[in-house]
């Protein structure tokens, strides 16, 4: 029998309005809403449709993703969807882990939204950046990152798939790595609109700061398997408050990732939250397999049609 997988949505997909015509529809879209207002303390649907400045702010736009990726992931359940494996991209490995019964919503939230403060103040806008390389093999660029380190810390952020690797770090770094990149006949390098330099070691403070809080948390089992970012290997319980740690600070491993789940049987992929950046990376990956994405009433209402 064909394997699935549900793939959560990272930051930079929130948009304005996300989820919206969702939670008009469906009650328990709207209450999963209610309840991370209550536990945040503000109105998170009011500021996702109303303060879109406030929404690319990392503190909010972690929480915004997550609420939104856990409504449409217990829509689905609701709705008869279940998944054999999870992973999540960044930050979205937080909803995977409340999909794989790991975490509840609730502890889930409050983690997140202390983790996109940590990361906030660890790399406040502007500093550093983040630049996707194209069509570069990944040795390449490792080597040249390592080269440009004498102007400050730049390294790679994000194995996005295997012909889209973005670098990122302290600007004059980075732009030194470009200028090697292009020397060495790299002829593609997209300057990303990000909210800072995430996945380096810039956000060690982050790193520690959440190491400290995870060790009020407790992990339950999980329930159906969870592939990590940082080793882009199934998770095991008791790594988990070291890699969660880990990973603000280094490199998303999501193509590894994807074979990891394709060598374990999984050909459908759902991707869960915000745009369909995820859904886009797989096709890169393995024009083979099966994808799918859910982000609003469209998305959600095509893909019950097809499993009809």
């Amino acid at each position: 029998m064909t394997k699935t997988a549900f793939l959560f949505a990272g930051q930079g997909a929130q948009k304005r309005g996300m989820a919206a015509d969702l939670c008009e529809a469906y009650p328990l879209v709207q209450e999963t809403f209610t309840k991370a207002a209550r536990i945040l303390g503000y109105d998170l649907r009011d500021l996702i449709d109303h303060d879109e400045t406030k929404l690319n702010q990392t503190r909010y736009t972690q929480p915004a993703i997550l609420t939104t990726s856990v409504a449409i992931y217990r829509l689905l359940q609701e709705n008869g969807f279940s998944a054999d494996m999870v992973a999540g991209l960044s930050l979205g490995e937080y909803s995977a882990l409340v999909a794989a019964g790991s975490l509840s919503f609730e502890e889930a939230l409050v983690l997140v939204a202390k983790r996109g403060q940590f990361m906030e103040t660890a790399a406040p806008l502007g500093t550093g950046k983040m630049v996707a390389v194209m069509n570069t093999e990944s040795s390449v660029i490792e080597a040249i990152c390592r080269k440009a380190a004498v102007k400050g810390i730049v390294s790679p952020a994000n194995y996005n798939t295997p012909s889209q690797i973005v670098i990122g770090g302290e600007a004059e770094a980075v732009d030194y790595a470009v200028e090697l990149l292009k020397e060495a006949g790299v002829k593609r390098l997209i300057p990303l609109k990000v909210s800072g330099p995430f996945h380096t070691a810039l956000l060690k403070p982050a790193s520690e700061q959440l190491a400290a809080e995870l060790e009020h948390v407790s992990f339950k089992p999980f329930q159906i398997p969870l592939v990590g970012n940082t080793e882009a290997a199934v998770m095991e319980a008791s790594d988990i408050k070291k890699l969660l740690a880990r990973q603000v600070m280094e490199p998303v491993r999501f193509y590894e990732s994807i074979a990891v789940m394709r060598a374990s049987g999984v050909e459908n992929f759902i991707e869960i939250g915000p745009g369909k950046v995820l859904s886009g990376f797989v096709r890169k990956i393995d024009k083979s397999l099966s994808v799918a994405h859910v982000e609003d009433l469209e998305s959600f209402q095509s893909l019950v049609s097809k499993n009809k």
